[in-house]
């Protein structure tokens, strides 16, 4: 028996900064399509994910919930690994950066660069964006923001120390040259070399001593690893890499990898800075790095600022979980971002999942319960058109497998849907209901029967990887086992006597407009379970002395999102990120001076430990602080608004 051949595919670990959206979520699910289709090609695969848990951002959301850094990872991490495994995902490992092993070969990788001349002491002046966790300089930003995120820079001056990057940048180049498939798709190839190395790499800081979630430096007190150092060094720490040279079985098996599965926004850390890293330790680089693009919603990107995150638990409540990776994986474009809808989603399941292979599958089962009492019939002589579907069928497998390769994972599932569009046709073609009415035409009935179930078949075991639920499910009604691609090479491998199933359902068709009026109360009472429950004296009338005033909570809050109030001309209702983890919903009569979409993204000021009070049968928890006055005779009002760079929940005083 030949030996299986080793596959080697990582997600990036997650930031551990907060619940992953259903655009973080994309990434863990186009992994586990590749590992599975890569396990029924018989490989050997070990697919790792995780989280990445340390850094200045983790610290301030700490100290911002009252809680411990380790206590705010643990609940953070929680939550994806919940939502991966929602997900129906087959990592083989989860790995966390606050693993203890993790640390310590970290800290010695980190020696092992500083004893070999790579990394030096010195002193960092420039720009840092928090939450990207990137350094700039000012020439980088643009408009004076971050280029990746687009947010504010901080001001950073501290001790620190940096590795010689230009030491192995010309190494790279040619590695990179040489090796074309390396950084995939090639837009992002061309984007590292003409935007990053072309011009120069500059030295990178690698420590910081301004914060200390990190890991230690066991040679310099008061520093702490870059957190893209530690983060990166995962896909080699936890596959078994020993930075005494000592590796286990599995390292020499498994790395390097063989894909390193990324969004596009941090393919500069995944091809210059881990590449150069690797370099440094005199290991193999990984074979290929791709750089998936974004899942916008309404041509937006998600985020908390812009008030439009859609989380995968969600849409797994309101859809299932097939549903949801069927949509992803499909409506994903190989180099270009994806959008998301709830009507878009609605449209494909009603088209694609419910009526091309829903119907399909349930109306062959059914037929042949009716006709043949759920027995396989032997076929006989075959027709033209019988041959047309075995062509199609038999391609199918080899042109997914070449789609698959090229990681063009929504061609592939096309290519599975050209068949289930051929087997449709083959049923209007040959009218299965039309030769039922004549006995002697029950044996051409039973012939078009078994090629309907063998096509379903077909299909039912290349859909696995990307709807494995879906699959189980069709090839419990054909009452068949899973045979794996090798089934596949051959047209009739139905066991003829056999019996099929009862049929069911395996996507009811939703009426576009109760669902979304379902998806609408859906989000809104989830809002409503979000908001803290406040008890609070009531309001009073009277003046106050000052001790009173201080007892005022003010904090500062960022719009989640900010909408009209039906049937009001006042009043706007914001969804605000608080600090505490929980959306808190305020009512304020400024809709005549407020365009709601201009505030989403602000950073306000508010009073949150007012009583909640119901302002057109909604609950307003809080008041938004605000300046008026008359200008011309005319009232003005303006929000009070402070600077972005103040996290959710800063207490003001």
């Amino acid at each position: 028996m030949t030996e299986k051949r080793p596959y080697y595919i990582s997600t990036a670990i997650a930031y551990t900064s907060a619940k992953p959206h259903i655009g973080n979520t994309y990434e863990i699910v186009l992994a586990d399509a590749i590992a599975r289709f890569k396990r029924q090609q018989g490989y050997d695969v070990y697919f790792q994910t995780g989280t990445d848990e340390h850094g200045q951002k983790i610290q301030q959301k700490a100290e911002a919930a009252g809680i411990s850094p380790q206590e705010y990872v643990d609940q953070v991490a929680g939550q994806i690994r919940r939502i991966w495994d929602l997900m129906n995902t087959t990592y083989d490992r989860f790995v966390r950066t606050t693993d203890p092993e993790h640390k310590a070969k970290v800290q010695k990788i980190f020696r092992k660069m500083y004893e070999k001349g790579d990394i030096y002491k010195g002193k960092y002046v420039g720009k840092y964006c928090t939450p990207c966790e990137s350094f700039w300089t000012e020439s980088q930003l643009v408009d004076g923001k971050c280029p990746d995120c687009g947010r504010p820079c901080v001001d950073a001056e501290e001790e620190a120390y940096f590795f010689r990057m230009s030491k192995y940048a010309d190494q790279l180049m040619e590695y990179i040259q040489t090796h074309p498939d390396f950084i995939q798709p090639e837009s992002r190839r061309n984007e590292m070399i003409n935007n990053f190395l072309k011009p120069g790499l500059q030295d990178l800081c690698v420590s910081r001593s301004s914060f200390t979630w990190g890991v230690p430096l066991d040679f310099a007190p008061g520093h702490v690893s870059y957190v893209w150092l530690d983060a990166l060094s995962n896909y080699i720490t936890f596959c078994g890499y020993d930075p005494d040279g000592d590796h286990d079985e599995h390292y020499k098996r498994f790395w390097p990898a063989d894909l390193h599965l990324i969004g596009k926004d941090i393919v500069r850390f995944h091809t210059i800075y881990w590449p150069i890293f690797l370099m440094s330790m005199g290991e193999p680089l990984p074979k290929q790095v791709f750089g998936h693009p974004w899942l916008l919603v309404k041509g937006d990107k998600m985020s908390k600022s812009k008030g439009n995150m859609i989380y995968a638990d969600d849409l797994v409540e309101l859809f299932g979980v097939d549903a949801i990776r069927y949509f992803v994986l499909h409506e994903m474009p190989f180099a270009a971002d994806g959008i998301m809808t709830y009507e878009l989603i609605i449209e494909r399941i009603n088209s694609e999942l419910a009526n091309i292979l829903g119907n399909l599958v349930n109306r062959t089962i059914a037929m042949d319960n009716k006709y043949f009492g759920g027995k396989i019939m032997a076929p006989t002589t075959p027709e033209p058109v019988d041959e047309e579907l075995k062509a199609v069928a038999l391609a199918m497998p080899g042109k997914v497998a070449a789609k698959m390769d090229e990681l063009k994972v929504s061609e592939a599932i096309d290519e599975i849907f050209v068949l289930l569009r051929r087997a449709n046709k083959y049923i209007d073609e040959t009218a299965p209901w039309a030769l039922a009415k004549n006995e002697a035409d029950h044996p051409r009935l039973g012939t078009v029967l078994y090629n309907l179930l063998e096509a379903i078949r077909f299909a039912a075991i290349a859909l696995e990887p990307y709807l494995p639920d879906t699959a189980q499910r069709i090839l419990a009604q054909l009452n068949v086992e899973d045979g794996g691609l090798e089934s596949l090479t051959t047209f009739g491998v139905l066991p003829v006597g056999g019996q099929v199933g009862a049929g069911e359902i395996l996507f009811a068709r939703l009426d576009p407009a109760k669902k979304l009026a379902q998806i609408e109360e859906f989000n809104a009472q989830k809002a409503k379970e979000a908001l803290p429950a406040l008890e609070i004296e009531p309001y009073t009338d009277q003046t106050v002395d000052f001790d009173t005033f201080c007892k005022s909570d003010l904090r500062a809050v960022k719009v989640l999102d900010c909408q009209n109030v039906k049937k009001s001309d006042k009043l706007l209702q914001f969804t605000l990120d608080d600090g505490t983890g929980t959306p808190r919903q305020i009512l304020s009569g400024i809709a005549k001076f407020y365009k709601p979409e201009d505030l989403i993204g602000k950073t306000l000021v508010a009073i949150v430990n007012l009583p909640p009070r119901k302002m057109m049968g909604r609950e307003s928890c809080g008041m938004l602080l605000s300046a008026v006055h008359t200008e011309k005779g005319e009232e003005k009002l303006n929000l009070v608004m402070i600077s972005d760079d103040i996290p959710a929940g800063a207490r003001l005083g």
